[in-house]
């Protein structure tokens, strides 16, 4: 069987995972961050205060039938008021940094370029309480929610698009990079393109492959001119951008599922991963995208690998994968030849396995296929329903479990040489599931959808105990 993940090196090889806290301590260096993450359209709410305008993820939840239970994030977690509350929640449970994102639509809320600086004032009251409460700001400054307007003038496979992101970003930082240098140019290109402009289920929901792998290109440019932008305004910055990834395997040695699963790696993670590091696209993915490749400029390439500081790594789970067969119906074209196995053994209520060892496999592959200055766990989290707060507490052990379980693999890989510098768990809050709306929880602070009443999972005090034991 062969892994286009390669594995981690082997240290103990546990058939069970059976850790306690004192299991950890060691294998973290003393200047690790400890995090949680969230997004604005996740978890802020206020859809319409102070001079936001909608974002395609509002014009597509008040879609019909586009999301559970035709959900929507105009309430949220109700984030934006009651952003004094969070931060003391987040001092209480001892992350030290917080990975979060701007709303774009806050910040130009129309054409023309004019800056909304009333809703840049959340996130600069945000980030002097963060600093107050000795928590590291870490800000994505695309996290989905692109302004409609924008879309509207084409959208990501538009190629204006690069420059509205830049001059957006140079707005931001502008205002921010006075207290905050670490930051994130972009959460998932690969959901951002594929998810929203080739299979529809993503905002803005369109089903044009095509127009898919042209936003993906153009994700990747806007990354590498914003590092330059953010460069020139942020004194001592450091920049990455989050991917997701995931562990792909082949379902046997034989050499047509081999074939898919090294199409799955292309798809999912080849396609970013190697632009980004300076080896272009990949060939084998050209070939399978024939008629369908974007369109790119000279000096494309050579700004989208625009050396950045740290690579953020997104990871749920693995892939198995075969070839079926038959065609697949509704594949992406170039993949209709590709098919995942259902994994035996639990799932979250995402309907996803549960693969630890597949993010030291990735963790690992990263480092030796494209030797990042350093990494960081940018999101890894699990994913429950019908949780419920029995007094003041919420028992959730599978998440814990789930945690503590990553974060072996994460010490296993920093054990081996892996620069891997902070690992942040999604989601600091339950919040906005995209299309899943509020159903899954994914948080360590439960929250009434209701009330907006917060309350600390069991998995949120085990990793204050983590934490503190570390930090002190």
């Amino acid at each position: 069987m062969r892994v286009f993940y390669a594995r981690l090196p082997c240290t103990s090889c546990r058939s069970e995972y059976v850790l306690t806290v004192a299991d950890l301590v060691g294998g973290f260096p003393a200047d690790f961050t400890w995090g949680a993450a969230t997004s604005s359209y996740q978890i802020e709410g206020a859809a319409t205060a102070d001079g936001r305008t909608p974002s395609i993820w509002d014009v597509f939840c008040h879609t019909p039938g586009k999301t559970a239970g035709g959900d929507t994030g105009d309430v949220a977690c109700g984030h934006y008021r009651r952003r004094r509350e969070d931060v003391s929640l987040m001092r209480e449970i001892g992350i030290t940094g917080y990975r979060f994102s701007i709303a774009w639509p806050r910040v130009i809320p129309g054409p023309g370029g004019g800056v909304n600086h009333a809703g840049l004032d959340f996130y600069d009251e945000l980030v002097d309480g963060l600093l107050a409460a000795g928590i590291e700001p870490w800000p994505t400054l695309y996290h989905w929610d692109l302004p409609q307007w924008l879309e509207d003038a084409g959208g990501w496979p538009a190629r204006m698009i690069t420059s509205a992101f830049a001059e957006y970003v140079d707005a931001v930082t502008s205002r921010l990079g006075d207290r905050v240098t670490r930051w994130t140019t972009l959460n998932e290109p690969w959901s951002a393109s594929i998810l929203a402009y080739g299979l529809g289920r993503h905002a803005p929901g369109r089903t044009e492959p095509v127009a898919a792998l042209q936003a993906a290109h153009h994700l990747l440019l806007a990354h590498g001119v914003a590092v330059g932008v953010i460069r020139h305004n942020v004194a001592g910055a450091r920049v990455g951008i989050a991917m997701n990834t995931q562990a792909v395997r082949a379902a046997t040695a034989a050499p047509a599922d081999v074939s898919a699963a090294r199409a799955h790696d292309g798809y999912v993670n080849r396609w970013f991963f190697d632009p980004l590091h300076g080896l272009g696209y990949p060939e084998d993915m050209v070939v399978r995208y024939r008629g369908i490749t974007p369109h790119v400029e000279p000096g494309d390439l050579d700004q989208i690998a625009t050396p950045i500081d740290f690579v953020g790594v997104n990871y749920y789970n693995a892939a198995v994968v075969r070839a079926p067969g038959r065609p697949q119906p509704g594949a992406f074209p170039g993949l209709d030849n590709v098919e995942e196995v259902p994994q035996p053994g639990p799932r979250t209520a995402m309907n996803w396995p549960i693969n630890p060892d597949g993010l030291g496999d990735v963790l690992w592959r990263i480092h030796q296929d494209y030797h990042p200055t350093a990494i960081a766990v940018t999101e890894n989290g699990y994913a429950a329903e019908g949780e419920q707060v029995t007094g003041r507490q919420v028992a959730d052990p599978q998440r814990t479990s789930f945690i503590r379980k990553h974060l072996h693999e994460v010490a296993k890989a920093i054990s081996h040489g892996v620069p891997v510098e902070g690992y942040f768990v999604w989601s600091l809050f339950d919040n906005f599931e995209w299309a899943h709306g509020y159903r899954p929880r994914f948080g360590l602070v439960y929250v009434d959808f209701v009330t907006g009443r917060r309350t600390v999972k069991d998995s949120g005090r085990w990793y204050a105990r983590q934490i503190a034991s570390i930090v002190g």
